[in-house]
């Protein structure tokens, strides 16, 4: 992947969710421009989430994912529902498809109440608009109507109630809800359900950054990239990627080596600002590195940036109480090939094993096989995330959190484990 690709776990993410044949599959075609998902008249033609990245000016990249119906019916379907609430735990903004020719169905009402409990943005998109009355096809038409949140009227038809319709080119009242009148089968309303796409989420959108907050034009850092038989062939993995570009957004200067090269690097080039390195090599790097010299970690810095640092730190004490009874969930966003030297599945667990002296269970979960309950877990050990949006990571710290399962990032994991977690934490303090 290049540095000009921007990655899934850094788009904004856009869920189209409802019932089955409310048109969800046509309207994501509409506003991609293309044939994205199968659309037919059979219910339940969508069966797995799809996703199609694009760019949505002004918003920038998203994802867009189209979801199976959420009143599925029988074992597959609720297998189909149950990935379908998988999809809304990681999406920024929801989009609920109705028909615009018949009344809200129990089941929109409950997918409302769910963005609600959530704190999702969402849009209510009254699709198949050229099926209504000529009349009022004609008055309502990609009209779009935004309401602050809680200002619903109970006794109105549309299941978001709203004030007297606004131009499409308003700003909405609030960043929480708007209601567009569409047609995927016409094309019309769609422009008006991306201006309100972008308006909703440019109001929900907090600025974050890797590591450029922490520095000023003209520092100078060090990118601590091990080559090594678990490195991509051409190419640095997704954190140092972000972490090189965030670098230079804030005009400082980045100097990359190995961890061989680093003890003449830092002494042939002086007065560096921060040295920061692949989490594998701190034992070796925080030997080479002065302790007057600011020394973090990638994975570190993911923690800052995708979730709670402060949670995932905590979580790091839990490791020097493992007996041979603890069970250890060994969990990482994205799925790879495990090979012999493999970080998650071989590293981490000897590791582990080493700094509390005892042999626990260890599992391990890829992708976005995360459980919904990890109490039957001591800790979880979790990698940087960096596959992962931020939602989904919280979500993930949010279901230990009502476990009552301390989880702990990779960086800080195997900081702890060779003693250098103090260190490596005051850079981000």
């Amino acid at each position: 992947m290049g540095l000009n690709e921007t990655p899934s776990g850094e788009r904004v993410r856009i869920g189209f969710f409802g019932v089955r044949n409310a048109g969800k599959s046509s309207l994501v075609n509409a506003v991609c421009g293309q044939q994205v998902a199968l659309v037919s008249d059979v219910a339940g033609t969508t069966t797995d989430p799809v996703r199609k990245a694009m760019e949505l000016l002004p918003l920038g990249p998203v994802d867009i994912v189209d979801t199976p119906g959420i009143d599925d019916v029988g074992e597959l379907g609720a297998r189909r529902v149950e990935r379908t609430r998988e999809t809304l735990r990681s999406c920024d903004v929801a989009v609920l498809v109705t028909d615009a020719t018949r009344e809200p169905l129990a089941a929109e009402r409950e997918l409302l109440s769910l963005f609600e409990e959530l704190g999702l943005p969402f849009i209510v998109v009254r699709n198949k608009a050229d099926l209504l009355p000529g009349e009022e096809a004609v008055a309502g038409s990609g009209s779009t109507r935004a309401t602050a949140r809680g200002a619903a009227d109970a006794s109105t038809p549309e299941i978001l109630a709203a004030p007297d319709a606004a131009p499409a080119s308003a700003a909405p009242v609030s960043p929480a809800r708007a209601e567009v009148l569409a047609s995927a089968r016409t094309g019309e309303g769609i422009t008006e359900l991306k201006e309100a796409l972008a308006h909703v989420r440019v109001s929900a959108t907090r600025e974050r950054r890797v590591v450029a907050d922490l520095l000023s034009p003209g520092d100078k850092v060090v990118l601590v990239v091990p080559i090594d038989s678990s490195a991509p062939k051409g190419r640095i993995i997704l954190p140092q990627q972000l972490v090189l570009r965030d670098v230079l957004d804030a005009h400082a200067g980045a100097l990359v080596c190995q961890p061989e090269e680093l003890a003449d690097l830092l002494a042939a080039v002086g007065d560096i600002r921060l040295v920061i390195t692949d989490s594998q090599a701190f034992a070796k790097v925080a030997r080479i590195v002065a302790e007057t010299t600011p020394l973090t970690s990638f994975s570190l810095l993911m923690a800052r940036y995708k979730g709670d640092l402060h949670t995932l730190v905590e979580g790091a004490a839990a490791l020097s109480a493992l007996t041979d009874e603890s069970r250890v969930l060994i969990s990482e966003g994205c799925t790879h090939h495990r090979q012999c030297e493999d970080i998650g599945t071989v590293k981490m667990p000897a590791w582990i094993r080493s700094h509390c002296g005892a042999n626990p269970t260890f599992e391990f979960t890829q992708g976005r096989g995360f459980p919904d309950d990890v109490s039957g877990y001591d800790v979880v050990v979790h990698c940087g995330g960096c596959m992962l949006n931020e939602k989904e990571m919280h979500w993930r710290q949010s279901v230990a959190a009502k476990s009552g399962t301390p989880m702990v990032n990779y960086g800080a994991a195997i900081a702890c484990v060779h003693g250098i977690l103090e260190r490596s934490l005051r850079p981000l303090m």
